[in-house]
């Protein structure tokens, strides 16, 4: 070899040395930021020159040192576990922070507890049945009462109001990934064109990609891959979100035309992100990204009581098909609740609630204004008989609801009416206003007085005037018992002596009876908070259980949360070990090429003296 080429080789030294300090500076520099990558660099042998071969080995001279590349060092298995993970932990923070907001709302935290207007309310029936002709007593009652609506009004408008809110959250998180995509392909282009030489690495660019994939992470559930043009393509529950030309936007709709709640969309396929019938669990890998988690907090439409369904019991019947029938509708009902309410904290709050109210509501009512069933004569029906074999009753065309056929013939329904001979009398002179009812529906009135046709006891058509009372229809909400809907009866909130509580048209004598009754319904059994729960509550327990569950709900939900923090912790601190920089390290590899760039020099000097010496001597 020349003394000129071995100049070269401790060029290719001093170059090598350059720019390996170069990068040992550029960690350095780094050693505090976040989501940077340590580089490393990889020197190789840049070529030989060969100049003759024995019988052992071929005879070569080495032509200097080359950076054969520039890398990260990642660990893909770690980005992978780290970014599932987090996602995961976000999934449960967000269902965690919906029922830390639903249990401010009841105020048992804060000291201004619903359990309080409970406590007054009971506390002033308990007082009406010592004294139910005092009229303080009975004011006592009714702004009790009042106070008790007004503030279960609240708690459920702030419910509503809390659940449409999120309609916000949402549409954030749906920009913010939208707005990650389109970063992630911008970088894509900018990596690929640095890399197109294949000299450069863009490593800089790819750990700001590598931080958006982090943060998608915890948005949504995703996949991606790099291809050898240093591209990555990116997946969203699986479709794809970032392309190697561009990317898929999401954007949001309208659950159904009837609804304010949001869904989150695939513009692009005209379909739904999530498919939310798929249950949340971590076998299906269906319980990852904020996103997701906000849409299952939230449910997809309002709740109240009418979505909780009420299990047959089989002695109230005694039909048997008739029980069998009403036991498989209420299955599939309970599968429904299971499916569409109970995942949700909102909803799940939402009808457990309303169930509270509706039950004490309507339960206080039967008593001052009983009712009771009677045969109406259904005249002009025609009956049929459908495919199943069950026998259809239509008048005019129209089907009549409940309709039964009697042995004889004859077609009647039954229906409610005020039972006059139980429903106890005012005090207010002069009248003595019969079965008045404490709480009414604000769009639909408690009674219709109707002229109807019955039957009498010789099967004689008679036409009698009733009040009949007007049902509750769970397709109509104005005629439901439901919150939102309920009030204080005016009659009885203008005079309070209207409240039933006499035994007689003179309204001389107390209904004790009834005060007793009133008493007694705080320690009935009442309902159960869910199809799930097999405790059957009464009024005093009900609201226990109801914030019970949820204070547990709540605290399942931040166990998990946790341990998924915790867990993402760990990973990430394992991909820290790799990736991240250390300064005792880098400092050490500081010296190493300092003392091989010195090295490098010293060698050129020798050769530079060497051509000297030559020179000058010849």
């Amino acid at each position: 070899m020349s003394l000129s080429s071995s100049l070269q080789v401790g060029v290719s030294g001093l170059t090598a040395s350059q720019n390996a300090l170069n990068t040992t500076a550029h960690n350095l520099a780094n050693v505090g930021t976040k989501g940077y990558t340590r580089q490393q660099v990889v020197m190789a042998d840049f070529a030989y020159q060969k100049w003759g071969v024995n019988h052992i080995s071929t005879l070569q001279t080495g032509l200097g040192v080359n950076i054969e590349t520039v890398r990260q060092v990642r660990s893909i298995f770690y980005d992978k576990s780290y970014r599932t993970e987090v996602g995961r932990q976000a999934f449960y923070e967000a269902q965690y922070e919906s029922v830390q907001e639903v249990e401010s709302m009841f105020g048992e935290l804060e000291g201004v507890a619903f359990q309080d207007s409970l406590k007054n309310f009971w506390t002033s029936i308990q007082e009406l049945s010592k004294q139910p002709d005092a009229i303080e007593v009975r004011a006592t009652l009714v702004q009790n009462a009042e106070s008790l609506l007004e503030r279960a009004d609240t708690i459920y408008k702030q419910l509503n109001e809390y659940q449409l809110n999120l309609n916000k959250q949402i549409s954030d998180k749906v920009s913010r990934i939208n707005e990650i995509a389109t970063g992630i392909s911008d970088l894509n282009k900018r990596i690929s064109q640095y890399e197109s030489n294949g000299v450069e690495n863009a490593n800089d660019l790819r750990d700001e990609r590598n931080n958006l994939l982090d943060e998608l992470g915890g948005l949504v559930n995703i996949t991606y891959k790099e291809n050898s043009n240093g591209v990555v393509t990116v997946s969203a529950e699986d479709m794809p979100l970032v392309t190697e030309t561009g990317t898929n936007k999401m954007g949001v709709a309208k659950v159904s035309d009837s609804s304010d709640f949001l869904k989150p969309v695939w513009v692009a396929f005209n379909t739904d992100v999530f498919n939310l019938d798929r249950p949340s669990t971590t076998e299906n890998q269906s319980d990852i990204g904020s996103l997701r988690g906000l849409l299952v907090a939230r449910g997809s439409e309002k709740a109240n009581y009418t979505d909780i369904p009420v299990k047959p019991v089989e002695a109230d019947y005694t039909d048997q098909n008739q029980y069998k029938a009403d036991l498989a509708a209420y299955e599939v009902k309970a599968a429904e609740y299971n499916k569409n309410v109970n995942v949700s904290v909102i909803m799940t709050t939402q009808a457990q609630f309303d169930q509270l109210i509706h039950g004490m509501v309507t339960a206080i009512n039967d008593i001052l204004s009983p009712n009771k069933e009677i045969e109406q004569a259904v005249i002009g029906g025609v009956v049929t008989v459908d495919a199943d074999g069950n026998q259809i009753v239509k008048v005019g065309g129209d089907v009549v609801k409940d309709a039964i056929v009697k042995p004889d013939g004859t077609i009647v329904k039954k229906i409610k009416v005020l039972d006059e001979e139980k429903a106890p009398y005012g005090m207010d002179i002069p009248g003595h206003t019969q079965g008045e009812a404490l709480f009414n529906r604000k769009s639909t009135e408690r009674y219709s007085e109707e002229s109807i046709q019955v039957y009498d006891a010789s099967g004689t058509l008679q036409t009698v005037t009733v009040k009949k009372y007007n049902e509750e229809d769970p397709s109509d909400i104005y005629s439901l018992f439901t919150l939102g809907e309920i009030e204080i009866n005016s009659n009885i909130k203008n005079n309070y002596s209207k409240i039933p509580l006499s035994t007689s048209k003179e309204g001389d004598e107390v209904d004790m009876k009834t005060a007793q009754a009133l008493i007694d319904l705080w320690s009935k059994p009442f309902a159960s908070l869910s199809p799930n729960s097999l405790a059957v509550s009464t009024f005093k327990d009900y609201y226990t259980n109801f914030t019970g569950e949820l204070a547990t709900k709540g605290d399942e939900l931040n166990t998990i949360s946790q341990n998924q923090a915790i867990m993402a912790q760990n990973i990430d601190d394992q991909r820290q070990a790799i990736m991240g920089v250390s300064s005792d390290e880098e400092l050490t590899n500081l010296i190493k090429f300092q003392h091989a760039y010195n090295a490098s020099s010293r060698y050129i000097t020798v050769i530079d003296q060497m051509l000297e010496h030559l020179l000058t001597r010849l």
